[in-house]
C-alpha cells in the first residue's frame, strides 16, 4: 500500500459492465520526500477506482495488483489500483 496525492479526475465514455458509475482519480504516489513536500519525492501517476469520494489534494491510501480487487470478491473487477482510505494526516516518528 502506497499513499498518493489526488491530482485530477478521469471521465470514460465507456467502460468493463462492472465498473459502470465508478469514479476515476489520477493520484501522484509520494515518497517519505513528496510527504514533506519536495517535488522530487513525487512518483509517476497512476489511474484508480475511488470509492471513497476522495477530492483534489487528499492524501490517500492505494492498494496496487492482485490486492486492489479484493474489497469487491466473489465479484471480480478489473482493476489494478484502488483508494482504501482518505488520511487526515500523515506524521514519521
Amino acid at each position: 500500500m502506497r499513499v498518493a496525492e489526488v491530482i485530477g479526475n478521469v471521465t470514460l465514455s465507456t467502460c468493463h459492465p462492472s465498473l459502470v458509475g465508478a469514479t476515476w482519480l489520477i493520484a501522484v504516489p509520494l515518497s517519505a520526500a513528496g510527504l514533506d513536500g519536495k517535488q522530487d519525492g513525487r512518483g509517476e501517476s497512476l489511474v484508480l477506482l475511488d470509492e471513497q469520494r476522495a477530492g483534489h489534494g487528499a492524501r490517500i491510501a492505494v492498494a496496487e495488483g492482485p490486492e486492489a480487487s479484493n474489497p469487491f470478491r466473489p465479484q471480480l473487477k478489473p482493476i489494478d489500483a484502488y483508494n482504501t482510505a482518505i488520511l487526515d494526516s500523515v506524521e514519521f516518528v
